[in-house]
């Protein structure tokens, strides 16, 4: 009898701290919310009426404007294009564009695409953060596909350059289009020739 009546206590017991650890999960939001909103660190509990104590982006140059051009290349029969020829952004506001791309060939392949800036010193300031151009695709005869570009320029880019170029040239991997040639293709054939 004394085993049974220990166990009673001891659900009694078990349920008393399972009802506090509800309530203190259950607590745990408004306390969250009041002590975040006194420390002034809680930008997701301001409301719609406080909307002026919301987080600026200070990274965002607005008294700048860049020009990005969008531009492509193809090595191979198939069609690329970006969707749109330029787009206006201040230094470090995130932008997005979109590549279109279409496989017209009969048959499936492999194609990856490679960057390039122009003027080159905004290559180091061009910050792609989501981009096609990080992975091989394979596309079925007729396939169409659109890919995003987001990218953020650096306000560290020299003041001078208001216009950057973006560049890319789609090529199909493993594909029986001969490579371009290189410098040491060419010595090597030279001096097999003297």
């Amino acid at each position: 009898m004394n085993l049974r009546h220990e166990n009673v206590k001891m659900v009694g017991k078990l349920a008393i701290v399972v009802a506090g650890m509800f309530g203190f999960g259950y607590a745990l939001v408004p306390i969250y919310k009041h002590l975040c909103e006194a420390l002034g660190i809680n930008v997701l509990a301001v409301g719609e009426q406080d909307r002026s104590l919301r987080a600026v982006n200070t990274q965002v140059d607005t008294s700048r404007t860049i020009t990005v051009e969008f531009d492509a290349n193809v090595r191979g029969p198939w069609r690329f294009k970006p969707a749109q020829a330029s787009l206006q952004v201040h230094p470090g506001e995130m932008a997005t564009v979109m590549y279109e791309f279409e496989n017209v060939q009969n048959r499936r392949m492999a194609a990856q695409a490679i960057p390039s800036y122009a003027p080159r010193q905004a290559a180091a300031h061009f910050n792609k953060l989501e981009c096609f151009c990080f992975n091989e695709y394979t596309l079925e005869p007729g396939e169409k596909k659109q890919w995003p570009v987001v990218f953020v320029v650096d306000p560290k880019l020299s003041k001078d350059v208001s216009t950057i170029t973006l560049s890319y040239t789609f090529f199909e991997v493993g594909s029986k289009t001969p490579a371009a040639p290189t410098a040491a293709r060419k010595t090597a054939s030279t001096e097999a020739g003297a």
